[in-house]
């Protein structure tokens, strides 16, 4: 993940009442919850700020009226935050006009959202190629860039297809292909793939770490599942109420939790897919000991090792990639990290 700096908001308050602005002038910007509840207003987003690096898939989760779909739409300016600050690419977002924000909407932001949105009276490429022909390309242009896009998401041979002829694992397709043509610079996902059938979603959990391998692009991604979260983010968000309880990695949150909300969303999670040998183990330089038996690789999922490293009496030496000795690992480590206590 690049340590570069895509989006930066900065103290993001989203209120919804009679006077929003008014509101937060009388609380000195930083009203409390006592204060929404006696003056009837809705602090849809209080007080976030957090950074989207670039190539990243940042993950913003919660509970339903957690505010995770309004943060998404105060960063896209489909609602403007009530408060706050938001840079895209180095540019105030929220100093721009309707005429550059159309111009970033159109070529720097791709959208998905949960409704696929396809237009019923449109082909696939023609559905694909919509946002192309929205800029004013050249119909051979947007047609042979929405081809490139429809290819690309498997759709192959489907392109004169209407969405009525379509599964609706293959119409999500669709709107990643419409919202990949104007090659974004950052891209948008707002719980796609809750809609979808168990299998459907998984499939195309898997579409979207292939395309993400191919396309290296800065993803904001919500949604209400952990699993899904931990399965795709590189950073995971957790909002309630309007606040970011925690934003980390989704090993840090699985064995770190920040309060018991964020336990509670992290107890079934598939610890032995998402936690790494070199979180759990005892650090060595190559100086303090020699590499016994048969050593793992550091990167690997605890899960891959767990029987070795169980039925071992003594740690297990941990290696990286050139083979060099840097930590151990003990049945103990291993136990807690699979199941929260020793064995």
């Amino acid at each position: 993940m690049s340590e570069a700096v895509q989006i930066e908001c900065r103290n993001i308050w989203k209120v919804f009442g009679a006077d929003p602005e008014g509101f937060m002038k009388r609380h000195g910007g930083a009203p409390k919850s006592e204060d929404f509840e006696s003056e009837g207003y809705i602090g849809a987003v209080r007080d976030v700020s957090f950074d989207v690096h670039q190539g990243e898939i940042l993950i913003i989760m919660g509970l339903s009226g957690s505010g995770k779909s309004t943060i998404i739409r105060c960063i896209t300016r489909l609602n403007d935050p009530t408060a706050g600050q938001i840079n895209f690419e180095g540019q105030d977002l929220l100093a721009a006009d309707d005429k550059e924000l159309i111009e970033i909407r159109r070529h720097k932001m791709g959208m998905v959202f949960q409704n696929f949105g396809l237009l019923p009276h449109r082909d696939v490429l023609s559905n694909v190629a919509f946002p192309l022909e929205v800029q004013g390309l050249d119909r051979a242009e947007r047609e042979k860039k929405a081809l490139e896009m429809v290819e690309l998401v498997g759709l192959g041979g489907r392109e004169n297809y209407f969405p009525r002829e379509l599964s609706g694992g293959q119409q999500q397709r669709v709107g990643i292909a419409r919202s990949l043509a104007v090659e974004p610079d950052v891209w948008f996902l707002d719980e796609p793939f809750s809609a979808l059938d168990p299998l459907i979603r998984a499939e195309m959990q898997d579409e979207f770490i292939r395309l993400q391998k191919l396309l290296k692009k800065t993803i904001v991604f919500i949604t209400h599942d952990f699993e899904e979260a931990t399965k795709l983010a590189d950073r995971i968000g957790i909002m309630k109420g309007g606040e970011l309880v925690q934003l980390s990695t989704p090993e840090e949150m699985v064995l770190n939790p920040a309060d018991d909300y964020v336990a509670e969303f992290a107890k079934n999670a598939p610890r032995d897919r998402i936690v790494s040998v070199s979180t759990i183990m005892t650090p060595v330089s190559n100086k303090e000991g020699k590499i016994k038996g048969n050593p793992i690789l550091s990167k690997i999922k605890i899960g891959k090792v767990a029987a070795q490293v169980i039925n071992s009496d003594e740690p297990v030496s941990v290696v990286d990639e050139n083979d060099v000795l840097v930590g151990t690992v003990s049945r103990e480590q291993m136990s807690l990290a699979l199941f929260g206590a020793t064995a």
